[in-house]
């Protein structure tokens, strides 16, 4: 095991943590008949997100470490925070795409080092939560369309 894979492993346990956080927030806060779908698409995926940080949390016990309690976080969603209008769903759309950004950065980084690591394992884990993440993304990108369409 290398020291970059316990690294990203970790780093992605927590981005995941962190958006659930968020996705929570923004799913209460959001205002108004638009936002309707937002709300429901995020509650759906916080089940997912959470899926997401179990399984890291999993595998990285699986490899003698554990993952990072709430003394180490450190949060790093800046535009995922609820915003200040709740009737504002594009900055909540623009902020879950910078979160699904950072995620399939983080996902390819962990393919990669788990594949130089030798470490099958967390390579098919990382391929599978990319896949995952380039779907929310997808989905949030048909969301920003129809609002830069209204």
């Amino acid at each position: 095991m290398s020291d970059e894979v316990t690294r990203l492993l970790k780093k992605a346990y927590q981005d995941e943590i962190e958006t659930v956080m968020n996705y929570l927030s923004n799913s209460i806060v959001l205002d108004g008949v638009r936002a309707e779908e937002i709300k429901e698409s995020l509650q759906q995926d916080i089940q997912e997100e959470l899926t997401h940080a179990e399984q890291l949390g999993n595998r990285l016990k699986q490899l003698d470490e554990q993952p990072p309690g709430s003394a180490e976080f450190e949060a790093n969603q800046m535009s995922l925070q609820p915003p200040q209008d709740s009737t504002d769903v594009l900055a909540v759309i623009e902020g879950v795409l910078d979160a699904e950004e950072d995620a399939i950065e983080t996902y390819r980084a962990l393919v990669d080092a788990a594949e130089e690591a030798n470490d099958p394992v967390t390579e098919d884990l990382a391929v599978t939560l990319l896949a995952d993440e380039e779907a929310h993304r997808t989905e949030f990108r048909g969301f920003e369309k129809e609002y830069l369409q209204a």
